[in-house]
């Protein structure tokens, strides 16, 4: 018999509570600007602020950089293209990218799986790409990396473990799967991410370019100096998604259920439930929890689920409560530093706005 144990009865948090909140913990994050942003059960309260001088645009209207927040998206569009019998989870990238194309055995092994979960033993990013980085790390490491270059270098490459038996996270391995679900459906990446998520969802302000001058936020380094705006190169899926803070919280709601409108498309439904489903433990005692694309934590609450993102001079944080309609979405205009408090802070307020 399994023994169900009731989660601790809270009263509710009301909307100028949540408020108060915010602006508490915006005082422990230093950046130009900053967008704290709530919503539970739909409804919204957003925290705006920072050390710099509001520009035309609202904060929370402009597009950030989301870095390495930008794989859930990677991790929703696979589970649609599943859901709709396109590909399968256990589908060979290789087979997918170069059909007959001489490769490791190791490589030939590597599920479309294996490469979201972090399990495909492909380093964070390939051997090769230092070189070129390295002399521009704080302007253009990736710009210069384009995305056959990617390809040509997983189709070459020589994984340390055997896929599916270590976790370590992959930069490089995620972008793949871009390039292969683009391959498998012959749909560029672009294209096909707003297809399959971005527009059934309606996040109308989230895209993997800059936009029009004006619309994006500018990232900072620590002394507080503009970096460049990011391209990605061929490391698209990986990190290049750009969003509004109102837009990732319709994209954290359509998770929870607690958007006004939950998508009626039944492949996009069943797509959102499969990407909260805990498929992988990892490290000490598997104490880390995985679904296909978010890292998840036990809580007296229920499991959290969440994803931090960073580029030369941006962060994002996304995180939810599945089935009790929490959200958080915050974002933030610096570069991230050891003592970062930013993460913390934003983590913090999945548990403190309950």
């Amino acid at each position: 018999m399994t023994e169900v144990t009731a989660a601790p009865a809270t009263a509710p948090v009301s909307p100028a509570a949540t408020a108060r909140l915010l602006a508490e913990a915006a005082r422990a994050v230093d950046a130009p600007d900053l967008v704290l942003a709530v919503s539970r059960n739909g409804v919204r309260t957003v925290h705006t602020g920072g050390s710099a001088e509001p520009g035309p645009v609202p904060r929370e209207l402009m597009a950030y950089e989301l870095g390495s927040a930008s794989k859930p998206y990677a991790g929703l569009l696979l589970a649609r293209l599943v859901a709709q019998g396109r590909v399968r989870y256990e589908d060979r990238a290789a087979d997918l990218l170069a059909p007959g194309f001489p490769v490791h055995p190791a490589v030939r092994r590597i599920t479309l799986r294996h490469l979201l979960t972090h399990t495909s033993g492909l380093p964070g990013l390939p051997a090769d790409f230092y070189p070129q980085a390295v002399p521009r790390w704080s302007t253009d490491p990736y710009g210069g990396y384009p995305a056959d270059r990617v390809v040509r270098s997983f189709l070459r490459a020589r994984p340390r473990h055997r896929p599916g038996t270590r976790w370590r996270y992959s930069n490089f391995a995620v972008s793949v799967l871009g390039h292969t679900l683009a391959a498998a459906t012959g749909t560029p990446w672009e294209v096909l991410l707003h297809q399959q998520v971005l527009a059934p969802l309606g996040l109308d302000a989230t895209r993997v370019r800059p936009g029009p001058d004006g619309t994006d936020a500018v990232g900072h380094r620590r002394d507080g100096t503009p970096v460049p705006a990011l391209d990605t190169g061929g490391f698209t899926a990986a990190g290049a998604v750009r969003a509004t803070p109102l837009d990732l919280l319709t994209f954290l709601e359509a998770h929870t259920g607690g958007a006004a409108d939950s998508p009626t498309d039944s492949s996009l439904a069943t797509a959102l439930t499969e990407v909260t489903r805990p498929v992988l433990r990892r490290g000490l005692r598997h104490a880390h929890t995985h679904t296909l694309t978010w890292f998840q934590h036990p809580t007296p609450y229920g499991p959290v689920l969440f994803h931090a993102g960073a580029t030369l001079g941006q962060q994002a944080f996304l995180g939810f409560c599945p089935g009790t309609g929490l959200a958080v979405a915050a974002t933030a205009t610096r570069r991230v530093h050891r003592t970062d408090t930013f993460v913390a802070t934003a983590y913090g307020l999945l548990a403190e706005t309950r």
